[in-house]
C-alpha cells in the first residue's frame, strides 16, 4: 500500500474568508487516498470547518498566532519535527516568511509560498509591514504559487513571476453555479422579492477591503431611477454594525436584506440581477468568477484584477468616479443586458481553467513532480 503524502497547510487566522474557501475546495476534490492536508490554524481563529476536515481524514493543529513569535516558532518546530513533512504549503501571503523560515530550519525540503493578495491602498500600517516582509519573500520558499501572474509578481518580483511561478487558479465546482430558473423563483420567493424588483447583490466580508459603504451609496443613487430595486448583502465581519447603521442613515435600510455567512451561496446568485463589487483591492475576486458563471453582470471597481474578466458580463468602473456615475453606467449596461435572456456561462468559464476537478489534478501532479525531483 502506497503511503499517503501529508501536506502541511499553513492557514493562519481562519475566519471563513476567500482563501480558506479556495483551500477547502481543493481539499474536497483532490485524491485523498494519495494526499492528505493537515491544517495549521491560529488559536484565535473564528471559523474552522473542523467536522469537514476531520471527516476527510485531515488533522487540525492549533498554534499561537505569528504575533507571539517565540511561541509560534516553538509550536511549529515541535510539530514539523514530529510529523516529518515533505511539503509545507503556506497561504499567509507576505506573512509566509514566518512559517517557511521554521520549515527551513527543520530541514523540510519543499516549501511553497502561495500569495493570494496584493497591496491594500489606504491600509497604511498593513502596507508598511507587507513592504518589509516582501524583502524576505524569496528567502525561505523553494517554490512559488499564486492564482494570477500579477499577484505573484507583486510579492515575489518580476523574475520569479516570469520564470518560477506556478499558477493555480482559484477554481470552483462550476456546475453548482449554473443558472437555474426554478431555483431563482424559489429563492426570490423565500427572500420576499417580487418579480418586478431588480435585485442588486454584494457578497463578502464586511471589511474595508470590500468597500460595502460605497456599494450602498451606489444603491441609494440607483433607487432614484429604480424605486423597486432591492439590495441583498451577504457577509459578516468587524464593520457589520457600522454598515447597518450607515444604511439606516441613508434611509435605505428597508430596501436591504442582510444575510450573514451562509451555506449554498450558489443559490443566492440566482436571486440577484447584478453583482456590485467595488472593492478597494483584490487578489482576484472569486465572487466575480462565480457570478459570471451564473450569468450575472458584475460591476467591479478598477481595483479588481483584469484576470477576473472571464466574459462580457464583467464591467469595470473606476473607483474614483462618484456613486451617481456608477449608477448611470449600471443603468445603461443593465438595459442592454436585460434585452437578452439570462443564461449560464459554465463552458466559457471552464474553458479558461476554472474547473475544480481539473485544477485539483493539476495541484497533485505538481506536488508529485516536486517530490520526484527532490528524491
Amino acid at each position: 500500500m502506497v503511503k499517503k503524502i501529508r501536506v502541511a497547510m499553513i492557514m493562519g487566522k481562519m475566519a471563513g474568508g476567500g482563501v480558506e474557501a479556495v483551500v477547502m475546495n481543493y481539499y474536497c476534490h483532490i485524491n485523498r487516498e494519495q494526499f492528505q492536508f493537515d491544517f495549521f490554524v491560529d488559536e484565535d481563529s473564528t471559523f474552522v470547518p473542523e467536522a469537514e476536515i476531520l471527516g476527510f481524514g485531515g488533522r487540525i493543529y492549533w498554534v499561537p498566532p505569528y504575533q507571539k513569535i517565540i511561541a509560534y516558532r516553538k509550536a511549529l518546530t515541535k510539530i514539523f519535527k514530529a510529523q516529518h513533512y515533505d511539503i509545507v504549503h503556506s497561504h499567509l501571503n507576505a506573512l509566509s516568511v514566518f512559517p517557511l523560515r521554521v520549515a527551513k530550519s527543520c530541514g523540510i525540503s519543499i516549501r511553497i509560498a502561495h500569495n493570494h493578495s496584493t497591496s491594500a491602498p489606504g491600509e497604511i500600517k498593513k502596507n508598511l509591514m507587507k513592504s518589509v516582509l516582501r524583502l524576505f519573500s524569496n528567502v525561505y520558499p523553494t517554490h512559488f504559487m499564486s492564482p494570477t501572474k500579477s499577484t505573484g509578481k507583486w510579492l515575489f518580483g518580476k523574475r520569479v513571476a516570469e520564470e518560477r511561478l506556478f499558477i493555480l487558479k482559484n477554481a470552483i465546482e462550476i456546475n453548482r453555479f449554473a443558472f437555474d430558473e426554478i431555483r431563482r423563483i424559489e429563492i426570490r420567493k423565500e427572500l420576499g422579492f417580487r418579480d418586478e424588483e431588480v435585485v442588486i447583490g454584494n457578497i463578502g466580508r464586511m471589511v474595508w477591503q470590500k468597500n460595502q459603504k460605497f456599494a450602498l451609496e451606489v444603491f441609494a443613487e440607483f433607487l432614484k431611477i429604480e424605486p423597486n430595486a432591492r439590495f441583498l448583502m451577504i457577509g459578516d465581519g468587524p464593520l457589520e454594525s457600522e454598515i447597518v447603521s450607515f444604511s439606516k442613515n441613508k434611509q435605505i435600510f428597508e430596501k436591504i436584506i442582510f444575510l450573514r455567512k451562509i451555506e449554498n451561496i450558489q443559490n443566492y446568485y440566482q436571486a440577484m440581477d447584478a453583482l456590485l463589487f467595488p472593492s478597494n483591492y483584490e487578489g482576484l475576486g472569486m465572487v466575480a468568477i462565480e457570478a459570471q458563471c451564473s450569468g450575472l453582470p458584475v460591476f467591479a471597481s478598477d481595483k479588481v484584477p483584469d484576470e477576473a474578466r472571464l466574459s462580457d458580463l464583467f464591467i469595470k468602473i473606476p473607483l474614483k468616479l462618484s456613486p451617481n456615475i456608477w449608477k448611470d453606467k449600471m443603468k445603461s449596461s443593465l438595459l442592454m443586458l436585460f434585452e437578452n435572456e439570462r443564461k449560464s456561462r459554465v463552458s466559457e468559464i471552464s474553458n479558461q481553467g476554472y474547473s475544480i476537478s481539473e485544477s485539483a489534478n493539476k495541484l497533485t501532479d505538481y506536488y508529485l513532480e516536486l517530490l520526484t525531483k527532490n528524491r
